[in-house]
């Protein structure tokens, strides 16, 4: 992305353009401005400090030099400008120089907070200057027209919050497109077109906020690129919605004038949307993925402005820690304040060290981890939550022991004051019981005298009822009668009531009353004892009381008269109030008046005596009475004064009880306290020390709180030993020396983890090691979801068991209902385990893996893809992956807590140890378990208790002994306690004694974990070499079941320890490539002694590297020592146990070079005799004197240390294999070259019945269907299916894995196979290979053992076929001898080019159809036809593979030498000058095979027809191999260290290489020099040269210039340019001109000393003639000179040239002045695989370990073909390189080949063809 052009000169005028009159109108205000705007446009895409002091020192030259000031005068203390324009309140924004900082953080935390209060998302941010800088520069770009920001850093680093924030300081709206899980190119134009509405149409300002997790289709980028560079996305809108915008846009065209035509009105959209939208690109630079974007899309770079979020600085860090614990207490003043500060220096120290941790593990593991701000914030939050939390969690701890203590010492103090009180209270109660007993006395007597007067007072009062009884029963009787006339009375009365002052004025009225009227009138007068007539009557009705005196009436005292007089009148019918009535109301009243006074008068004079007697007989009464009461008064007195003495009496015994009472309670509470002090006096001692610890503790807090927290955040992708050391010596150091208060005996564990929870996660199937807990406290403590590498299970296994019980639902990310499934379980709070991630989480999980819920009408919601649910808090979430080494971005790994779960050694013996005493001693395991089981329960149990006791103690209020049920419940509780502890100590006992038994059978636990960590390494040589712990773990149990029982542990043990080695060495050999299997032994077996402590790791790994090269000051002291082995031998003697090697080598110099020379140097005497070095010891001198035979070496360590037949790979099996797998294990081929079993498992089907249903399909395009349907089907019915090529269907394989793992024993036939075939690929399912049975079927290593497997395979293993041939002793014969080409045409390819030119996959097949061949020839004819054979094999069967020429003549010579008729009738015919392989004689089958298993586990070259020196080369190879493949095994075997950068080693290559070159050739004057001559074609021939050259140095020179550039980002780095530096720093020849180059196998500098030797030889003969020799290495096209030097000849002797050849005569080693005749003389060839003789003149034997000879100089005369007649001699060829191989041009040339030249021989050519023997113009060094 350093990439300038004129659109950023643009950009700096652009914001030079904003200055303002009123602040920018100084000089140096406008150099500020101008400082602002190119440090805004070239500085902020700069990535590393180099290169932004590079642009500084730039800007200050320029400062300098155009306008004469520094910078440091310009910017004091050198901090540059910041211009911002939001400071001011106003219309117009007025972009300033802000030199206050504080000024501009006000005015964002305002921004902020005015942000955080709208309805958006609150964000937490901490505006340190860094992030200011950074909102400003988004400001600064998104407040200019069209400006569109690209925003580099990692995830986490606040690229989106910042932009957030910048837009809404600009009042701009925020658009971002949402990724559900089927969101795709056509979801992503719909959001475009929105977006377009809005900004196009709605004409709304918009930021489109798009980050690089989104882009799940590059289709995006396409689009966005357009966006950028034009505004327009082509065919974005279809016609109709473009008609429905020109319609929204008619206004506003009319407005501006415009014509409204198509094109007018979509270009006013797009400048409107293009004027409205500002782009504002989140991209992470990390990967390759970035690259490649910037190349495929320039507009990314080219039409933004860049900011690069580099790490956050220290202040920055510094200002987020303060911010966020400025709240936290840390004591008072001062002191507070100090450990503030520390703490916010060490969580920097923390986030450093774990990036220096991170690129150390990525160095030594290959491991990524990346450290984000997002980890920081985590930490100091994690810290402030953990602080409180574990604050309040130790307080109410030390709290609640606090106050069971008080409870006890309050107690403890009473028993003295209860004692004093309950003899006190005996004393009184006794006093009271005395006061008793004498008030007793006095009251039983007075209440004799109160009883005596009661009775006389109860007869006299009886007595006197009867009398009042009668008086009641009289006065009833008077009553009755009075209340006949009461009624008449009470009616008489209302009627008088009711008249009124006109009633009697109407009566008075009257002159003559009506009759009635008077008659009433007269008896009223009567009634009055007046005068009967109207005037009285009259006078009186006047009268005003009248009536009032008529209701007053004595009507007691009528007299006897009246009442007669009355009578009279009453007895007239017509004297009715009725009658009356009519006349008159008011007379009507008084009738009835008169009326009821008759009545009353006759009643009353029946009562009055009656009333009389009842007032006598109530008088006697009242006087009796008034008697009585005298009586009662007496008897009352007494009675009270007997009840005040029994009421003291009373109160004396309710005193004297409560007093009894007391000291009954006394005594109980005395009771109760002594329970109480002695039943808790034990947990007394321990309470206060688990206060004062606790209280210590609370003191450590801040101190074990960071690391804690620290721990969660960082530790999590780390393996042990580094999360030991940044905890150990990093956090902790930094801790204590900032003398922040920690526990000096610090444990993670014990800190974050009750004992408790950790043994239910054994219980649980968490390994017990602490590893492994520290990963269970992570993912239970973590505060993001958990992702857990887990190759072996071990983290799902635990997860399934732990949430068992929870209704766990397990999902994978392929299954059709993961969504449904896992929106189930957010609502309704249900764990969730998502299995078998890759390296990419599914993009709907995001807002699950952030936790971003909102609140929405009142409950918690999440918003997942376009549906939006309740989120429950109980909700869990894990993620496991079984890579076993995942690349995580940043963009992932922020989102979720990595946590590795890789088994370590420690946990996995303590699994093994447990099945193995569960399998010999199940009664033992049991018991453990069990054990395991209630030691578990009864520490829960005993936590309980206490807790209750203490609950029970802070919970009883006032005095405890009162309570007596909490008493109850404390005893109860102690008593349950004590049993429980007792219970504990005897399982504590038991356990022990279970232990003790138990450890006998660790060392096998210990052999084993040894042996599955060897095999876990493998995966690092080769993606396919998996092996899950369940496999492993099966195949220990059957060893346990099948290996040798014995009595003795220890023989048991070692028989199951031998058992099973080879067991897993054999079963994994079946998986492993040929060339890996010697690596395995050789690393199970120092596996094994590194364990028991007999291998040292510093001598292992010296003899895998050979030590780290440094300047050897040492000088060699034998010319035949190689200096690299001198080397060795040198930093060798560093190591302790070869001090002194060194003098010993120079002081046995000769015994030295025996060794040296040896054929065998393993076995030579010496090298045993020479010092006390054990054979691992031997190894690494022989590694230093002759790597080549560090293989056969080695072989014999592996045979000495663990047997013979570790060595010695079992042979293919299919049958083996397909009786280790069952229905639901796939079978898996992993391929090699020329390996194909297909025709062995159509064989062996045939053999197991299944031939007839057996499907195949070769995987591919569109196959997948297809191969389900195969699979369902065969499911169903048990048949076998073929899937071939599982690496061609990379996108297949997440189905395959799916289809696997369904396979269910239940549902699927158990006949059914699933048969696989595959070459190695990395995205072959990992489960299916940890579970499934794997095989290689390549031809074996070695010939014997290739031979072995001959006698295997299908026709050669059925006796039928053998014994159907006619002519027995041929055919075995024959056969034999076609097994023995077949392994020796087979073995020839490991010694590369001196073998077979092209490397041919000659395979099974070849063998059996010349078999065949044979067997049909010998049946059909009675003699043996070896030609035809010869032919048939030689040419067809074998030699139709064969494409070169001098291959085919190799082939057939070897074929000639073996399948001849002396092979067949000579018994001793041998195939080697030694003897050792020879035909064995005529006999059984058997025979052939036993002589085979005889042969040298290592051929010599000699049964190959090769000297011995082919084996150095080879077996350096091999070594190579071996020990490079062995280091991919070995962690942290990286060099690490400083050093140069690549950029800086690049550069200096590049100016090295370049210093060297010459100018290129100038071709035009050599032509004027060299003009085209019919005589002369050398003229020809070096004009072409140097053209070719030309343009050879010019690639060479452009890209070398180039990359200088882009080193220093003047050019872009292009994929060629990249691929040219990556070949420069692997010190190998860029692909970029070997396109333009003569072809070559050197390493990058021998190549660029070659190339310049090439042109120095070129220039010199322009220069100064066409030489005298040729140097034929030094052309670039050899067949132009060698046509050259024919034509020369051809056309001086006028002879045709195509009747022309090459006789080559071989000249002596002497300087040649002047040129050839006829012809030239060549030299610069070199001879392989032979030597030239010097003193015979002829083709001879190799000297020891010399593999080329230089040749002398040779004369090419060309002749006549029939003019030449050679001596005996071998046609060598002679090749460009070493390769020897090459490609054939259109011009009908080799790349390669050059040309046969005939070498004279005393041997027969077949001698040398079989030894590879050829001439090559160049070596590779």
């Amino acid at each position: 992305h350093y990439l300038f052009n004129l659109r950023d000169i643009s950009r700096v005028f652009q914001g030079l353009l904003r200055a303002h009159k009123d602040f920018h109108d100084t000089r140096d205000s406008m150099m500020r401005l101008w400082v602002h705007e190119t440090t805004r446009v070239f500085c902020d895409r700069l990535v590393g400090d180099k290169d932004i002091a590079d642009f500084t020192k730039l800007l200050e030259d320029k400062l300098h030099e155009v306008f004469d000031v520094s910078l440091a005068t310009l910017c004091p203390h050198r901090i540059l400008p910041v211009f911002a324009d939001f400071c001011r309140e106003g219309a117009v924004p007025v972009y300033e120089d802000i030199t206050d900082i504080k000024r501009l953080r006000k005015a964002l935390d305002d921004k902020l907070e005015d942000y955080n209060n709208s309805p958006f998302v609150p964000m937490n941010l901490v505006l340190f200057r860094d992030a200011i800088e950074h909102i400003t520069r988004i400001v600064r770009v998104i407040r200019l027209d069209r400006g569109n920001m690209l925003l580099m850093g990692v995830g986490g680093s606040g690229r989106q919050s910042l932009t957030r924030l910048a837009a809404f300081v600009l009042e701009f709206k925020v658009f971002q497109i949402e990724v559900t899980r089927h969101y795709r190119l056509l979801e992503f134009r719909e959001d475009l077109k929105k977006l377009y509405r809005l900004t196009g149409v709605e004409n709304q300002t918009t930021v489109f906020l798009f980050v690089d997790t989104q882009i799940v289709v590059e289709d995006f980028l396409e689009d966005i690129n357009n966006i950028l560079s034009s505004g327009e996305v082509p065919n974005l809108f279809a016609p109709e919605e473009l008609e429905e915008i020109k319609g929204a846009l008619s206004p506003e065209a009319r407005k501006l004038g415009l014509e409204e035509t198509a094109d007018n009105m979509f270009r006013l959209f797009i400048e409107r949307v293009r004027n409205n939208l500002h782009v504002v690109l989140c991209m992470s630079p990390v990967g390759e993925p970035f690259r490649n974007r910037m190349r495929m899309y320039p507009g990314l770079v080219s039409c933004t402005t860049i900011d690069y979020f580099s790490a956050w600085p220290q202040d920055a860090l510094m200002a987020v820690a303060q911010k966020y614990l400025e709240d936290v207490n840390f004591g008072e003043g001062q002191t507070g304040d100090q450990i503030r500060a520390a703490i916010s220096r060490t969580f920097t120290v923390v986030q450093q060290s774990v990036v220096t941790s991170s690129q150390k593990m990525k160095e030594e593991l290959k491991r990524f981890n990346y450290v984000t701000p997002t980890n920081y914030l985590e930490l100091v939050t994690g810290y402030k939550n953990l602080l409180s939390e574990k604050r309040k969690e130790l307080g109410d701890a030390a709290d609640k022991l606090a106050n069971g203590l008080s409870k006890i010492d309050d107690t403890r103090a009473k028993v003295q004051s209860m004692s004093v009180e309950l003899e006190e209270t005996k004393k009184r109660v006794a006093q009271f019981q005395q006061e008793c007993d004498e008030y007793l006395v006095v009251i039983v007597q007075q209440k004799r005298e109160a009883d005596d007067q009661q009775k006389a007072v109860s007869a006299r009062s009886e007595k006197i009822s009867v009398e009042a009884a009668a008086c009641q029963e009289m006065e009833v009787a008077a009553r009755a009668d009075l209340e006949e006339a009461l009624p008449a009375l009470e009616q008489a009365m209302e009627a008088l009531k009711s008249l009124n002052k006109n009633d009697i004025v109407e009566i008075k009225s009257y002159t003559k009353p009506p009759p009635l009227v008077e008659m009433v009138l007269e008896a009223v007068m009567i009634l009055r004892k007046s005068k009967p007539d109207w005037a009285e009557a009259k006078r009186q009705l006047g009268e005003v009381n009248f009536i009032k005196q008529l209701i007053d009436f004595d009507k007691d005292n009528m007299s006897d008269k009246v009442l007669k007089k009355i009578q009279q009148y009453c007895s007239k019918p017509e004297f009715m109030p009725d009658v009356v009535g009519r006349v008159s109301l008011a007379a009507r009243s008084l009738c009835m008046w008169v009326r009821a006074m008759d009545v009353y008068g006759r009643v009353f004079k029946v009562v009055e005596p009656k009333r009389m007697a009842l007032k006598e007989a109530q008088d006697t009464l009242a006087s009796k009475q008034a008697t009585l009461a005298s009586a009662k008064e007496k008897l009352r007195e007494v009675t009270e004064r007997v009840e005040r003495l029994q009421s003291d009496y009373e109160a004396k015994l309710k005193t004297k009880e409560e007093l009894r009472v007391k000291a009954e309670q006394t005594a109980m509470r005395l009771d109760r306290a002594a329970k109480l002090v002695s039943g808790l006096a034990g947990e007394r001692s321990r309470w206060e020390a688990s206060i004062a610890s606790l209280r210590r503790s609370m003191e450590y807090l801040p101190g074990d709180s960071l690391i804690a927290s620290a721990f969660l955040s960082y530790m999590g992708p780390f393996p042990a030993e580094y999360r030991e050391n940044l905890v150990r010596k990093t956090w902790l150091q930094q801790v204590r020396s900032e003398q922040i208060p920690c526990d000096p005996n610090f444990s993670m564990n014990s800190f974050l983890a009750k004992p408790t929870d950790v043994r239910f996660w054994n219980i649980q199937g968490l390994p017990s090691d602490a590893f492994s807990t520290e990963n269970g406290v992570i993912v239970t403590r973590g505060r993001r979801w958990p992702l857990m590498i887990d190759p072996q299970g071990q983290a799902n296994k635990w997860v399934k068991n732990m949430e068992k019980g929870n209704k766990l639902a397990v999902v994978k990310q392929t299954d059709a209902d993961f969504v449904r499934t896992l929106e189930n379980a957010i609502q309704f709070g249900t764990p969730v385990l998502l299995e078998n991630v890759g390296e990419e989480l599914d993009s709907i999980l995001e807002s699950v893996l952030l936790k971003q819920t909102f609140k929405q009408g009142g409950a918690i919601c999440i918003r997942i893809g376009d549906s939006t649910i309740e989120y429950s808090k109980d909700f869990r979430f894990y993620v496991t992956t079984k890579l076993p080494n995942p690349h995580y971005l940043p963009e992932t790994a922020v989102k979720v807590t990595l946590v590795n779960f890789m088994i370590t050694p420690a946990g996995l013996e303590d699994q093994l140890l447990g099945i193995v005493v569960a399998q010999e001693r199940p009664e033992l395991e049991e018991e453990k378990n069990a054990l395991i089981l209630q030691s578990a329960g009864n520490k829960r149990q005993l936590k309980e208790i206490e807790d209750k006791i203490l609950e029970v103690l802070s919970s009883s209020e006032g005095n405890i002994l009162e309570d007596e049920s909490a008493i109850r419940v404390l005893s109860s509780s102690k008593v349950l306690a004590n049993e429980i502890a007792e219970k504990q100590q005897i399982a504590d006992e038991t356990e022990k004694k279970i232990d003790t038994a138990r450890s006998g059978y660790k060392p096998i636990a210990a052999h084993s974990s040894v042996l599955f960590f060897t095999i876990a390494q493998l995966a690092n040589i080769d993606p396919m070499y998996q092996y899950s712990l369940p496999w492993f773990t099966n195949l220990f149990l059957a060893s346990i079941e099948n290996s040798e029982r014995a009595e003795e542990v220890e023989k048991r043990l070692d028989n199951l320890r031998v058992h099973f080695t080879y067991s897993l060495y054999r079963n994994v050999c079946r998986s492993l490539f040929e060339k890996d299997k010697l690596l395995f032994a050789l690393l199970l077996c120092v596996n094994l002694q590194k364990k028991a402590g007999t291998v040292d790791e510093t001598e292992w790994m010296f003899l895998l590297t050979g030590g780290i090269g440094l300047d050897n000051p040492h000088k060699k002291p034998a010319t035949w020592l190689p200096t690299k082995a001198w080397d060795e031998i040198c930093r060798l003697a560093d190591l302790p146990r070869f001090t002194g090697l060194r003098e010993l080598v120079a002081g046995n110099l000769d015994s030295w070079k025996q060794v040296y020379d040896d054929v065998r140097p393993h076995e030579h005497p010496y090298l045993s005799a020479a010092a006390s070095w054990d054979i691992f010891q031997r190894l690494l001198m022989l590694r230093c004197l002759r790597p080549d035979k560090a293989v056969p070496a080695i072989q014999a360590f592996v045979s000495s240390q663990m047997g013979q037949k570790f060595i010695e790979p079992p042979p293919f099996d299919l049958a083996g294999a397909f009786a280790d797998s069952q229905a639901c294990v796939p079978l898996i081929f992993v391929l090699s070259p020329g390996a194909d079993p297909t025709g062995a498992l159509l064989k062996f089907a045939d053999d197991q019945g299944y031939g007839s249903s057996l499907q195949t399909l070769s995987l591919g395009q569109g196959q997948g269907p297809i191969a389900m349907k195969m699979i369902e089907k065969a499911v169903k019915e048990g048949t076998w299916v073929v899937l071939q090529n599982c690496h061609l269907a990379v996108s297949w394989m997440p189905t395959l894995e799916r289809l696997c793992e369904e396979l269910n024993p239940d549902t699927v036939h158990p006949s059914f196979r699933l048969w696989l075939t595959s070459y190695p690929s990395p995205h072959f399912p990992v489960t299916v290979l940890q579970n499934g049975v794997k095989m290689t079927n390549e031809p074996p290593k070695g010939l014997r053992a290739n031979l072995i497997r001959s006698y295997l395979i299908d026709p050669i293993s059925d006796p039928s076929f053998i014994a159907g041939c006619q002519q027995e002793k041929p055919f075995r014969k024959l056969l034999f001898g076609l097994c023995f080409f077949h392994a020796v045409v087979q073995e020839r390819r490991k010694f590369a080019a001196l073998g077979w030119n092209i490397p041919y996959e000659f395979n099974d097949t070849d063998l059996q159809i010349s078999i065949r061949q044979i067997n049909m020839l010998l049946n059909q004819y009675t003699h043996v036809d070896y030609d035809a054979i010869v032919y048939l094999i030689g040419q067809c069967n074998y030699g139709g593979r064969v494409t070169d020429d001098w291959d085919r003549r190799c082939l057939t010579t070897i074929l000639g030498k073996i399948l001849c008729t002396a092979m067949v009738e000579d018994d001793g015919f041998r195939f080697s000058e030694s003897g050792k392989y020879y035909a064995p004689a005529h006999g059984e089958m058997d025979s052939y095979v036993e002589y085979t298993r005889s042969l040298p586990l290592i051929p010599d070259p000699e049964v190959f027809g090769m000297h011995a020196n082919a084996d150095i080369s080879k077996d350096q190879n091999e070594t190579n191999l071996l020990f490079n493949s062995v280091l991919l095994t070995q962690a942290g075997t990286s060099s690490g260290g400083g050093g140069k950068s690549d950029e800086q080693r690049v550069s200096e290559i590049a100016g090295d290489i370049l210093s060297k070159l010459p100018p290129l050739f100038d071709t035009a004057a050599a032509l004027r020099k060299y003009p085209t001559s019919y005589m002369e074609s050398m003229n020809t021939v070096l004009v072409q040269e140097m053209v070719r050259f030309n343009r050879l140095s010019e690639v060479v020179q452009t890209s070398l210039v180039n990359i200088q550039k882009a080193v220093k980002g003047l050019v872009v780095m292009s994929s060629e340019l990249e691929g040219v530096v990556s070949s420069m720093l692997k010190g190998k020849i860029p692909a970029m001109w070997a396109k333009k180059s003569y072809p070559s196998l050197k390493p990058l500098g021998s190549y660029v000393n070659d190339l310049l030797a090439r042109l120095k030889f070129l220039q010199s003969w322009c220069d100064t003639g066409a030489p005298p020799i040729f140097w034929l290495s030094g052309f670039y096209f050899t067949q132009a000179f060698l046509t050259g030097v024919q034509q020369n000849f051809a056309r001086k002797y006028k002879i045709p040239i195509d009747l022309l050849s090459f006789a080559f005569i071989i000249l002596d080693d002497k300087e040649y002045t002047s040129p050839a005749t006829d012809g030239a003389y060549i030299n610069g060839l070199f001879l392989e695989g032979a030597r030239w003789d010097r003193g015979t003149c002829l083709l001879a034997e190799q000297n020891p370990k010399v593999l080329h000879d230089k040749m002398p100089v040779i004369l090419l005369q060309p002749k006549k073909r029939e003019d030449i007649k050679p001596p005996p001699s071998y046609e060598a060829p002679l090749y460009k390189t070493s390769e020897r191989r090459g490609v054939l041009a259109t011009t009908g040339h080799s790349s390669n080949y050059v040309i046969a030249i005939k070498l004279p021989t005393d041997k027969p050519a077949a001698h040398w063809i079989q030894r590879g023997v050829a001439l090559l113009t160049q070596l590779d060094d």
